[in-house]
């Protein structure tokens, strides 16, 4: 059985190098997630839609597959949904406000440098002076890749900086969610009731955000193409949240999610690839500083 191997691989340098698989799956994922939540329909349209997708998905294994959640596990559940509804809030509302190349940066440098703290607090991970080196050279790059497309790709003005102050916000509420998620998962025997549940629950309201949005539009975008959207984004948030949160119960929590944020390349090359967004050798040069910072990440621990 799966959830019988990834046990056995806890705390053993096979679960060290899975984790790492995992956690580079997930960045490339997230970053994919991310570019169907921006993509051409409203922002809180695509969540909905994509929400929807994955708690319908996940309620039949939720409710006769996987073992049911210990008693311990509801009030767990209840402070994960709280803290995902307040970050997919935050998200929609900055992408509304700013473009993808400038908000995304910002939420995913700010997400890593709060759980390495909160891993610490949590779990008592510490980083070796290599791996702290690592989150700069990394830091380094996301904030400059930010700041380069904030003075030559945005076109959102006006509310620049409010889409600056909700990317950082939400980059905390990332941190909160890393940290927490990771606490839940460790706290049930099997991680795929976690995973099942979590899906499931969090899939419940950011639905009937969207439908109200939606009736409230004059010009209403046709429900097909939104659906064919949330179905394509539910299989992808599966297998990225899946990824590192079976990362987090395997290994460091805070080295999980410092390599998830090397999204940020996948989402540069994704805006340059998808949403044709102009991507030169400065761009380049600050992504390969995120890949160095990760790479250093990895061989200090």
């Amino acid at each position: 059985m799966l959830s019988d191997w990834i046990i056995a691989l806890e705390g053993t340098e096979a679960g060290h190098k899975v984790a790492l698989s995992l956690a580079i799956l997930a960045a490339f994922l997230h970053a994919v997630f991310g570019a169907l939540q921006k993509g051409r329909h409203d922002p809180w349209l695509s969540r909905g839609a994509i929400d929807a997708s994955y708690g319908l998905m996940a309620a039949p294994f939720a409710l006769f597959v996987v073992p049911w959640p210990e008693p311990h596990m509801w009030p767990i559940f209840g402070a994960v949904w709280l803290i995902h509804i307040l970050y997919k809030t935050l998200q929609a509302l900055a992408y509304t406000k700013g473009s993808y190349t400038v908000v995304y940066p910002v939420v995913r440098g700010t997400g890593p440098l709060f759980t390495v703290i909160g891993a610490y607090v949590l779990f008592g991970e510490v980083f070796s002076a290599t791996q702290w080196a690592g989150v700069g050279v990394l830091l380094a790059g996301i904030f400059g890749l930010a700041l380069y497309n904030l003075r030559y790709l945005e076109t959102n003005r006006d509310t620049l900086g409010l889409a600056l102050g909700l990317a950082v916000i939400t980059g905390l509420f990332v941190a909160l969610y890393t940290t927490y998620d990771a606490y839940g998962i460790r706290a049930t025997a099997d991680p795929f009731t976690f995973l099942a549940w979590f899906f499931m629950i969090d899939g419940a309201v950011m639905p009937f955000v969207a439908f109200l949005r939606w009736r409230s539009m004059i010009d209403r975008p046709a429900p097909g193409p939104l659906m064919v959207r949330g179905f394509v984004g539910g299989i992808t948030a599966f297998l990225s949240f899946g990824s590192i949160m079976l990362a987090t119960r395997l290994d460091k929590v805070g080295e999980a999610a410092v390599l998830r944020e090397t999204s940020t390349v996948f989402a540069a090359i994704i805006g340059w690839l998808v949403l044709k967004e102009t991507v030169g050798p400065r761009r380049v040069a600050l992504m390969t500083l995120i890949a160095l910072g990760a790479v250093i990440v990895e061989m200090g621990g």
